[in-house]
């Protein structure tokens, strides 16, 4: 027997033993802990895809009932011995090898996984190849474990929708409070990441998605600079402002993820190449000197956020940060009907683009989707109706001048406003709280807004990340970065300063 067989043998005896001894997953859970265990032998991906069905056993489908995990990846355990023996052989296939990753349900997959928006009208819609992001994702070693809900279409069917309530799978739970909203439409990955269901989840955004149940949840979010990261295989509400981005416990983990997702995807008309070394800027000191504008008028609409702000405030002061206060976006609101206007056009021509992919038995259009809902109305629209859907429905198409004025006037305002606020005061970010705490799970009125730092990030395609940042009756709230064009890097020292800083993430009593 030759030295390499040798080592083999022993190391895999090594494994068998870890398996034995394993009984717990030490803790915190993160990317670099896992790795690190899978180093030492004390743990395999195996044994940590079955600790976290366990806990989507114990606290999602059983127990408390999240409702956050709505599919499972029957293949999930097989992938992960597979990787396990890859790293015997060859050690790590990427940054993400083996890590259990929950994936948005409006995301393609081939792991056997419908791609469903929630509808019950797309839940035999399996998709034939993996979408560009998932592919990403398993060239870095990640495993796809299951898909989250969502608020059905991405929360773009009804004014009076509830955050994280589909026709298909009903309502998921703040595990903070579970009488209290997720919050927008990636509210499942929010949940599940919130209360440690997976290690990794994808939200989308088209705005506040991402960032609002990262907020909500208590959790870290990144919205990236649009076209960064591929949207091809995901269900579309509007290619202007369309992302997908990491949703995790910590900024670290976020931008490990981050980096192995962003790739300028030929598919995806709106590709933008970032050169961006992302982990290179997790630095201890990252607020050091850093310009930082308060937007005062993204804060007002809640006394604690504010309190929380403040605090925050000190907080970057201490870290080195130079605070210009009052840097307030003097185009707040000018883009928001004009924002309504292109979302309701793109939705419909990137909706019917997506559809006509599908297999049969799907309806292939927007008509025919709106046609499916008042058949099924008793399923899908017990609490809310499909309003945007019809207002969509009675756009045209995207050379109509009426869209391409709007679409200009939407993005010229919010990306004048934050380039022209950065400028004048020779700013690196900017900062505000991200949302307000959870209201209320309400499937009468929907959701109840208080006001957030989203829509500026989001209508303009530039970068935003959300960390936690305290919480009003055990109840989380974030506070944002955002900036211009492809400032991640400014972000990602910033947020990872301030997180190291302050550890103000909360963990759901279970």
């Amino acid at each position: 027997m030759n030295s390499n067989k040798i080592l083999l043998l022993v190391i895999t005896l090594l494994y068998s033993f870890a398996s034995i001894a394993q009984s717990v997953i030490i803790t915190p859970i993160t990317i670099k802990s896992v790795q690190q265990q899978f180093k030492e032998h004390t743990l395999t991906s195996e044994q940590l895809v079955k600790y976290y069905l366990a806990r989507i056993n114990k606290y999602n489908d059983n127990g408390i009932k999240l409702n956050a995990v709505v599919q499972l990846n029957k293949n999930a355990l097989k992938q992960a011995k597979e990787l396990d023996n890859y790293y015997l052989k060859h050690g790590l296939k990427g940054i993400l090898h083996g890590i259990p990753v929950l994936l948005k349900d409006n995301i393609d997959t081939i792991d056997g996984m419908a791609n469903t928006a929630g509808s019950i009208a797309l839940q035999h819609n399996y998709p034939k190849q993996d979408s560009f992001l998932v592919k990403k994702l398993k060239q870095a070693g990640a495993i796809i474990l299951g898909k989250t809900n969502l608020t059905e279409w991405a929360n773009f069917r009804s004014t009076h929708a509830s955050s994280g309530w589909s026709g298909l799978y009903g309502q998921t739970k703040n595990p903070h409070n579970l009488t209290t909203s997720p919050c927008g439409s990636s509210a499942g990955s929010g949940a599940a990441i919130a209360a440690n269901l997976a290690l990794l989840a994808i939200g989308t955004e088209t705005d506040g998605s991402i960032t609002c149940p990262a907020s909500i949840n208590g959790i870290v979010g990144i919205k990236p600079t649009l076209g960064t990261i591929s949207r091809q295989g995901i269900i579309p509400i509007a290619h202007s402002q369309d992302t997908a981005g990491p949703m995790t416990r910590t900024v670290t983990d976020a931008v490990i993820m981050l980096t192995a997702m962003v790739a300028a995807d030929p598919k995806d008309k709106q590709a933008i190449t970032s050169k961006i070394n992302y982990q290179s800027h997790l630095k201890i000191n990252g607020l050091q000197g850093k310009r930082i504008g308060i937007v005062r008028n993204l804060s007002g609409y809640l006394p604690q956020v504010d309190q929380l702000l403040e605090q925050a405030i000190i907080d970057l002061k201490k870290q080195g940060a130079v605070i210009i206060d009052n840097a307030n976006i003097e185009t707040l609101g000018d883009w928001d009907d004009a924002e309504y206007q292109v979302l309701l056009y793109e939705f419909k021509n990137d909706l019917n683009d997506y559809l006509a992919t599908t297999a049969k038995g799907v309806p292939k259009s927007l008509a025919e989707l709106i046609q499916f809902n008042k058949a099924h109305s008793q399923q899908e629209m017990p609490y809310f109706n499909q309003e945007i859907f019809e207002l969509a429905q009675q756009k045209s198409s995207l050379n109509d001048k009426r869209y391409l004025t709007a679409l200009h006037k939407a993005k010229s305002s919010a990306q004048k406003g934050i380039d022209d606020l950065l400028k004048k005061h020779h700013l690196d970010l900017l900062i505000a709280p991200t949302a307000q705490p959870a209201w209320k799970i309400d499937w009468v009125s929907g959701d109840h807004y208080l006001g957030s730092a989203t829509s500026p990030a989001a209508v303009s395609g530039y970068p935003h990340i959300t960390v936690p940042m305290g919480s009003i009756q055990d109840l989380p709230v974030g506070l944002s970065f955002f900036g211009t064009k492809l400032s991640e890097d400014l972000l990602i020292e910033a947020a990872y300063s301030y997180e190291q800083a302050t550890q103000r993430i909360i963990t759901p009593r279970l």
